[in-house]
């Protein structure tokens, strides 16, 4: 069925290396219009079954079905808003408008889920008896088959797309099948067992999944707008890319920005021989960047660092502070070494980058590396400048 709508909206031979940004404004229309009639559809069932029924919990989840139309028409707008060029008050475009329509469908869901709850504490309080039958049962396994169908549906389309907003669509949908299952296993339990007040603890069950649903999906959204790390899988592909230049002996300080899906901007420090020509690195620069924007997408600004390790001196220092900061640690890494040669003393100057789950303080790193030093004779201080991965 996924397959035959995109062939009727001529999307069929889009992929995940094809869906440009044109192409992806269609497919959120896709995902909207299928979302509008499906819940249109549901609200209607699920409306009628709930009253027929004296349901609390399926007319509840009528109206989220409901609410899910809105959102389908917050989803289209935010589409239509991300697809704006860049302009001169947003230099880096619209792409985070998908980002706050996610968080506007997280809002409604919330809300949606608030009013279950309320209605479902209301029929615990003032219990009622619900009526079931064939028909009505039939009638919400129905509505959790389109609703589980939409899930499939937007999860392809939110991961060709790379959309957030669709992926919430997606999740929203998956939370539906779980809630309509639900009402249908309180209306059971209710009208064949004699216990009325099922149907209130049902509702108060799909109720609190649902307000759980909303806020994972804020939490995941506003950590995209706070920024994120960047993607593993992403930086390993910078790493290999750069790398695969014979002048670079190292990276560090990637950071990658997120300015909407498919907007992404970088930087990061490569280290060359400072014996290199300045003409051969920057043109390595200038290749690497272009080779990760063709190749990834991302816009990336590469900054060179010159390492001096043919000297001897600068070498055997590097290499014994790298081992004692493993030996405290083995993910701490050192970056950016050089030598300063002073008056009366040394220093090594260099950059300590550790993960955010290591235990150890900076000070008590510094404090390690320098009792090492000390420990194994030799005279020199050190200059930390310490990084958090």
């Amino acid at each position: 069925m996924t397959s035959l709508i995109l062939k009727l909206c001529g999307c069929a031979d889009i992929d995940e290396n094809t869906a440009d940004k044109k192409m992806r404004g269609r497919l959120g229309v896709i995902s909207a219009a299928a979302g509008m009639i499906c819940n249109m559809i549901l609200f209607a069932l699920k409306f009628a079954v709930g009253t027929v029924s004296n349901s609390v919990s399926v007319i509840s989840d009528a109206f989220n079905n409901l609410s899910d139309c809105a959102t389908c028409i917050v989803s289209l707008l935010g589409f239509k808003m991300a697809e704006k060029p860049a302009d001169k008050e947003h230099p880096f475009g619209h792409g985070r408008m998908e980002y706050l329509t996610a968080l506007v469908l997280a809002a409604a869901i919330i809300a949606v889920g608030l009013e279950l709850l309320k209605s479902s504490v209301g029929r615990i309080i003032s219990p009622q008896q619900a009526q079931a039958s064939i028909p009505i049962i039939l009638s919400l396994l129905l509505s959790a088959g389109v609703k589980l169908w939409m899930s499939i549906f937007n999860t392809r389309l939110g991961r060709l797309a790379d959309s957030p907003v669709i992926l919430a669509a997606a999740k929203d949908s998956r939370t539906d099948v779980i809630a309509t299952a639900a009402a249908a296993g309180g209306l059971l339990i209710s009208a064949f067992t004699g216990l009325d007040a099922a149907d209130g603890v049902t509702g108060t069950a799909v109720s609190l999944f649902v307000l759980y649903s909303g806020y994972s999906l804020v939490r995941d959204t506003v950590d995209q707008l706070l920024g994120k790390p960047a993607d593993d899988k992403l930086a390993e592909e910078i790493k290999r890319i750069a790398n695969d230049c014979d002048k670079v002996i190292g990276i560090h300080d990637l950071i990658i920005h997120d300015y909407g899906p498919g907007n992404l901007i970088g930087s990061c420090h490569l280290e060359a021989k400072s014996s290199e020509s300045f003409a051969d690195v920057h043109e390595a620069a200038d290749r690497i960047e272009r080779n990760i924007l063709s190749l990834l997408g991302v816009r990336m600004t590469v900054h060179m660092d010159p390492v001096d390790l043919d000297n001897e001196q600068t070498a055997e220092y590097f290499e014994l502070i790298k081992d004692i900061a493993a030996s405290l640690d083995e993910r701490l890494s050192i970056h950016d070494f050089r030598m300063i040669a002073g008056e009366d003393h040394k220093s090594a100057v260099f950059d300590l980058a550790a993960p955010y789950e290591c235990s150890y303080t900076d000070e008590q790193m510094k404090f390690y590396i320098d009792s090492e030093l000390e420990k194994r004779g030799k005279d020199i201080y050190t200059v930390i400048t310490f990084d958090r991965k």
